[in-house]
């Protein structure tokens, strides 16, 4: 069972990797760079200023860091510890998809540490803003879904690496937002 679970990946990766062409790739690798979401980090930061103040956003910012640390470790250590071949690594597919990037990346894609790691943040300023800003949880979980599908349409991902990565981010983002909550509570506000 899981053998063929893992050729339908397989297969919804070669036929999702496949749909790229060269006019969309530029799009495609400026969502997958980490920098391209500095600027949201930066309206994300003024809203949590905005709305809590000074001292609750030091909170939300040790919050988001150790989020990203625990979501970031996590997936290396389901790397190193399952060692599923990324695609681009996989002989058995290496051959017939397209790599985007002009390098592969690590041996090992299980689990997408950028799907978890844009998925954590959004799912946990979705809860924290909720009610504050207007469709905020419905952008930041759209933004999340382009950069974990950015990494199959480069060639670096099996789409069950970014399901899961987004399944670890949406729960730690949920945890860490129910606990810098908690946090606000106990400082009495």
């Amino acid at each position: 069972m899981l053998e063929q679970l893992l050729q339908y990946d397989k297969d919804l990766f070669l036929f999702l990797n496949g749909l790229g062409t060269p006019l969309w790739d530029g799009f495609w690798m400026f969502m997958t760079n980490t920098k391209s979401s500095f600027p949201l980090y930066v309206l994300l930061l003024y809203l949590s200023y905005k709305f809590y103040g000074w001292k609750l956003t030091g909170i939300i910012l040790v919050s988001v860091a150790l989020l990203i640390t625990c979501t970031d470790q996590l997936s290396n250590f389901f790397k190193y510890g399952i060692e599923r071949l990324r695609p681009c690594h996989d002989p058995e597919v290496s051959s017939v998809m397209r790599l985007v990037k002009s390098y592969c990346g690590g041996q090992f894609g299980y689990f997408s540490a950028h799907a978890a790691n844009s998925f954590g943040p959004a799912v946990f300023f979705s809860i924290l803003f909720r009610g504050k800003v207007k469709f905020i949880g419905i952008a930041l979980l759209l933004w999340a879904c382009v950069v974990a599908y950015s990494r199959i349409y480069i060639g670096v991902h099996y789409p069950l690496d970014v399901l899961t990565g987004a399944s670890v981010g949406t729960l730690f983002g949920w945890l860490f937002a129910k606990l810098a909550i908690f946090a606000f509570q106990k400082l009495g506000t």
